[in-house]
């Protein structure tokens, strides 16, 4: 019987083949009682799922740390791998078994649920997104209780049909062998548009669609399934008519991306002569050659913490200096801009959870993040300066700090910068001259923009945390995903004149966040005045085919007369026009 689901879409796309379902294995525990001279082999079932699922996740971490991998992958595996170590999930389950003579799997369950019920009680939403984190654990270690694969055998993957796995939900852990498999997409009743799920998803390129709420108990294995990742939409059992029509639409989309490779080489330039810089945004030295394959015009955002991430020891000053200098050599005289390290709200670092007082904070995406821990940290800061301003000898290099919002905050760090300078003379070391500038991505800097055009060289708006602050909204907690806005009024008025500003100031300004690489806001953001846009290598060709398609002027009159409306579904309509 055909029918059709609904979802919210998180990575666009069209998908079909045959359902591959990950059951729920918290669903399917029982309860019974051990007897008391079998406690302590049930205790030694317990820690050797434990052990087990230890392994496959140092085996994942290694995998998500290979070259081509997302480089969230690595970072979400970390933070399970914590969590089974934990003594909460470690010790705490085996206390359970003694105590009540009852199996591994009600006990580790019971204890699962103590600690979600805890974590839905706390005030800080980035703390209580973690609760599914704990759940996607005890999952893993269910599985290896019930003798269950987690993983997608490749003799099924290799099947004729491309496989769309079907899920309650998916860790990033169980996403990684998506990698090299013949995956088409992959559907879950939970999640948002901000879930690890979603992240992974537009990473690889894979049609996802989440939040479904029902679709796992709908849907039995092999079922013919078709996935319309833009829509949200899932078909099972599609009728012989709308499967012609999706598999149309399919090749429809597999040749529009092959005609967007026509673009590399070509001048990103609208159809009134105004020139458009489109640049690359990489997390790790080897992201370069995605970049320029895709003929990006430069590093528009170099986010230096993944270096810091996933490691017990920080990285020194030759080791990032090297790091800094291959991207700045790849691009081979193109500019690179490298932002500063950017650690704290939903990046986190081992090394550096003894610093600044080692504290931690009520609020991580208000506290000590960004700017405001370097500073905390000067000499820590001054080691990445010095390895930045090593790098400039080599090739355009320009430095960007995230999160300023004070004045005082601008004039400490351009200090700091001096003191870098200073000290590589003192050792004769060879640097060029860098350009400085700073992120906007909080409401207060945009209003108040004075000090950044008098003392720093370009801006870059990270529309990212902007939306989050100005909407106060956080970006990581599903349950107020929704509200998560970039067409709000008041984000578009801040954006536009923070464009504005710079440029009668005759500062360069781009835009590194989410919305530069959307296709369907870029004739918008050319209207508001932008000429430089960052964002991931994967959308360049999409966007510049827009560019190519746009005349300015025209834009610029239409969305003059958009930033004037309070109705934002009317904005949405507007721009959809444009």
């Amino acid at each position: 019987m055909t029918f059709s689901l609904h979802g919210q879409a998180v990575s666009a796309g069209i998908a079909i083949g045959r359902a591959h379902l990950i059951s729920n294995a918290i669903l399917e525990v029982a309860h019974y009682q051990v007897r008391e001279k079998d406690v302590e082999a049930e205790l030694a079932r317990f820690e050797h799922a434990r052990q087990v699922i230890a392994g496959e996740l140092a085996n994942l971490h290694e995998e998500a740390s290979a070259p081509g991998a997302p480089t969230e992958l690595a970072a979400f595996v970390e933070v399970h791998a914590m969590l089974l170590a934990d003594p909460l999930l470690a010790e705490t389950p085996k206390q359970l078994i003694r105590e009540r003579r009852c199996n591994a799997e009600w006990a580790l369950v019971q204890q699962m649920e103590t600690l979600v019920a805890q974590f839905d009680e706390m005030d800080d939403s980035y703390l209580r997104e973690r609760r599914s984190d704990v759940v996607q654990v005890v999952e893993r270690v269910l599985k290896a209780l019930q003798g269950k694969a987690r993983r997608i055998s490749r003799r099924k993957a290799a099947s004729e049909d491309e496989l769309i796995v079907v899920a309650n939900d998916l860790s990033p852990a169980d996403t990684i062998q998506f990698k090299n498999l013949k995956i088409g997409g992959f559907v879950t009743d939970l999640g948002g548009s901000t879930s690890h799920t979603a992240i992974v998803a537009r990473s690889l390129a894979i049609p996802a669609v989440v939040g479904m709420q029902h679709a796992r108990p709908l849907i039995q294995d092999d079922d013919l399934l078709i996935l319309d990742g833009t829509r949200g939409v899932l078909i099972v059992d599609p009728d012989p008519g709308v499967l012609r029509e999706y598999r149309l639409r399919r090749t429809e989309l597999e040749l529009d991306r092959s005609k967007l490779k026509r673009l590399i080489g070509s001048r990103s330039r609208t159809l009134d002569g105004e020139d458009v810089e489109l640049h690359a945004n990489i997390e790790l030295p080897q992201d370069t050659e995605r970049a320029r394959e895709v003929g990006a015009d430069g590093v528009g955002l170099f986010r230096t913490e993944f270096l810091f991430m996933n490691r017990d020891e920080l990285p020194g000053e030759e080791e990032q200096f090297e790091a800094y200098r291959a991207v700045v050599k790849a691009m081979n005289g193109k500019p690179v801009t490298i932002r500063t390290l950017d650690i704290g709200a939903d990046k986190e670092a081992r090394a550096l959870r003894t610093r600044a007082g080692n504290r931690v904070s009520p609020n991580p995406a208000l506290g000590l993040r960004a700017i405001r821990f370097c500073l905390a940290e000067p000499q820590l800061f001054l080691v990445q300066l010095r390895a930045i301003l090593r790098a400039s000898h080599f090739g355009k290099v320009r430095l960007l700090i995230p999160m300023l919002a004070h004045a005082h905050e601008i004039e400490q760090t351009l200090s700091l910068i001096e003191l870098a300078r200073l000290q590589l003379a003192d050792a004769r070391q060879k640097l060029s001259r860098v350009d400085v500038g700073g992120m906007i991505e909080i409401p207060a800097a945009a209003l108040a923009l004075g000090p950044f055009l008098r003392k720093l060289d370009f801006l870059s708006i990270g529309t990212n945390d902007l939306i989050q602050y100005t909407l106060a909204i956080d970006r990581t907690d599903d349950a107020v995903a929704h509200l998560y806005d970039p067409l709000h009024p008041a984000v578009l008025r801040l954006m536009a004149q923070t464009i504005q500003s710079a440029q009668r100031a005759l500062m360069p300004v781009a835009v590194c966040g989410e919305m530069a690489g959307d296709p369907k806001l870029t004739k918008l953001l050319l209207g508001m005045g932008l000429r430089q846009f960052s964002m991931h290598p994967s959308q360049l060709l999409e966007v510049k085919q827009q560019v190519m398609m746009s005349d300015s002027a025209q834009l610029a009159l239409r969305v003059a007369k958009m930033l004037k409306l309070d109705e934002r579904d009317k904005i949405a309509e507007l721009v959809e026009k444009l």
